[in-house]
């Protein structure tokens, strides 16, 4: 999505300061981490993770290990990177189905491949904290990626697990977005991924219809 031909998620400088390469404050990690597979489920879906550097840049970014070597990882660990993510879009589907069964557990209707996909990852070590000398708390994994995958996983695992989340779990309102997030607002009303972007959109679109305003 554009406006003004600029991609609104895109690096920009602002300030001088440049502005994060990927899209955070879905509310979990996991669901972060859904996010870059863009416009999901929409004509014009877009894949963030283009290339094992963008995959890097992500664990960089999002992840806590922000020391991450910047050696990208090979393209069969992209694509098993990919599918992780689409392991988790799978078991937080599931677990926001409204057909579930009364009483089935969250994770139910996933498919053997995704829980197989997700446990395979969760069981890998995750990050670790470490002091440095000068008393500064760093996170280090010997392969970030891989611990980062972790983190993911039993991020997605426990959220799918912790009933009390599920109803907070929202597709946001923009039908050109795709985007889940969790609703951490205190009257839970929250209907956008991001009052930001999708947000300020629906509410130009909402002017425009009652044609008091012209375009972005």
């Amino acid at each position: 999505m554009t406006a003004n031909g600029i991609d609104a998620y895109a690096p920009a400088l602002d300030g001088g300061r440049t502005q994060p390469r990927f899209r955070e404050g879905a509310g979990r990690l996991c669901l972060d981490y859904l996010r870059t597979l863009r416009y999901r489920g929409t004509p014009a879906v877009t894949e963030e993770l283009a290339d094992p550097e963008a995959l890097i840049a992500w664990v960089r970014q999002c992840g806590p290990c922000s020391d991450a070597p910047g050696t990208p990882p090979v393209p069969a660990r992209l694509r098993e990177a990919r599918a992780v993510r689409e392991a988790v879009h799978a078991l937080v589907g599931a677990a926001m189905d409204p057909g579930r069964e009364p009483g089935a557990a969250p994770g139910s209707g996933l498919g053997d491949t995704a829980r197989t996909r997700l446990n395979r990852a969760a069981a890998h070590a995750v990050p670790a904290p470490r002091l440095t000398p000068s008393g500064d708390l760093r996170w280090h994994a010997d392969d970030p990626l891989t611990a980062t995958l972790a983190l993911i996983a039993r991020d997605a695992l426990d959220l799918a697990a912790t009933p009390e989340l599920l109803p907070r779990l929202r597709p946001c309102a923009s039908p050109t977005c795709g985007a889940v997030f969790l609703d951490q607002s205190r009257p839970g009303t929250r209907r956008w991924c991001s009052m930001d972007v999708c947000g300020n959109q629906a509410k130009k679109s909402a002017l425009r219809a009652r044609g008091g305003g012209g375009g972005a």
